[in-house]
């Protein structure tokens, strides 16, 4: 008997035609992103002679994705890869989060403690992020974007929260 363990077989709920399941559950989700950006630009003005409508460039990256999924999902078909690895869950939700927190919060709070908060969210995505790097890294993305976007940009937003300002 050997020291060695020995890898098991992984149990697959794919076609047995389909040798690298990672490539090919990628592709096919490409597909379906691309797919979904062609309906969703499908009522967008085309391109008429040498002008570019509005819904020109969706379509084609659209269909430059749906070929690039289909390639990748065809190479899953040939060639061998690896199997569908275990996913984690805690970065895009911690980011989907802190986006959500941030459209909601903007306007009550204001720029300053919304981008701010909505950072420090999104840093707890990651178990390798200290407290005191994301507390300086969100401090100086802040101050950039309250001199970028009213002053740089010249957007009209608020800067800080209603109760303060009146």
């Amino acid at each position: 008997m050997s020291d060695t363990p020995s890898e098991a077989p992984v149990k697959s709920i794919l076609p047995k035609w389909v040798r690298g399941p990672q490539d090919f559950v990628g592709g096919l989700a490409m597909m379906a992103v691309a797919l979904f950006a062609l309906w969703a630009s499908s009522d967008l003005q085309g391109m008429h002679g040498f002008s570019f409508g509005a819904g020109t460039a969706p379509r084609m990256f659209a269909v430059l994705l749906l070929l690039l999924g289909g390639g990748v999902a065809l190479m899953g078909v040939l060639q061998a890869g690896p199997h569908i690895a275990a996913y984690s869950w805690r970065g895009p939700l911690f980011v989907s989060a802190a986006i959500v927190f941030f459209a909601l919060a903007i306007r009550p709070l204001g720029l300053v403690v919304s981008a701010f908060a909505a950072f420090m969210i999104a840093a707890m995505g990651s178990q390798e992020t200290k407290l005191v790097e994301a507390v300086i890294v969100g401090a100086c993305l802040t101050l950039g974007c309250a001199l970028l976007f009213p002053y740089v940009l010249g957007l009209p937003m608020p800067m800080f929260p209603r109760f303060l300002i009146q």
